[in-house]
């Protein structure tokens, strides 16, 4: 299983043996927890669950208390499922490190976008602005909706005025520049999404 977690550290920049200079993302990445196994035959696909990023045991409820318990894995922040071909390669309570990952490994990393509260069109979508002149009413407005008399009303998917940022995003064929098994750090050339500390996934690229 290529797969991995982790929260982003930040950017900064590396030198290459041949004097590049290459920007980076720094993500600590795992150790993940394998938490349970689920099967075709029991939850209908092969798959496992697994834990990351330490917590205080006061931040968790009961229920999750009960299933760290069960299987007998300390507690954890965050859990996740990755689909795998053979649950049974995994015993519960393994550990899964960054070193999945090698220097050269094209990867896909999702992560939820910074949120930029509520934006206009040309902020939000780049929408040109109106005329700057004396009694122009139109500088930064959205312009005409739709035809008034039919079809009465807006399409969906017009793109208007709301929320800015704040989604899932996945930043595609991403090179890993160098992994550090021993500090749980992973490099990535170039940016990845969210803010300093966000959850990030991590998985071999679909579109090498």
């Amino acid at each position: 299983m290529k797969n991995m977690l982790g929260r982003k550290v930040g950017m900064t920049q590396i030198f290459l043996e041949n004097g590049t200079v290459v920007p980076v993302s720094v993500v600590e990445a795992g150790p993940l927890f394998v938490v349970q196994k689920k099967t075709v035959e029991k939850d209908g696909y092969n798959a496992i669950q697994v834990g990351f990023g330490d917590v205080k045991e006061r931040r968790v409820n009961k229920p999750i208390k009960g299933h760290f318990d069960k299987a007998n894995v300390a507690y954890r922040k965050f859990l996740r499922e990755f689909h795998v071909e053979n649950p049974d390669d995994y015993e519960i309570g393994q550990e899964i490190k960054v070193d999945v990952f090698a220097q050269g490994d094209m990867i896909d990393v999702t992560g939820t976008s910074k949120g930029k509260g509520t934006a206009g069109v040309i902020k939000r979508h780049g929408f040109g602005r109106g005329r700057e002149t004396h009694g122009s009413k139109f500088h930064r407005m959205p312009g005409g909706m739709s035809a008034g008399t039919y079809p009465g009303r807006v399409f969906k998917g017009h793109r208007m005025a709301g929320r800015m940022g704040n989604e899932r995003v996945t930043v595609q064929n991403l090179e890993v520049v160098r992994v550090d098994a021993d500090k749980n750090l992973i490099l990535i050339k170039g940016a990845i999404p969210g803010p300093k500390k966000g959850l990030v996934s991590i998985k071999p690229t679909v579109k090498k």
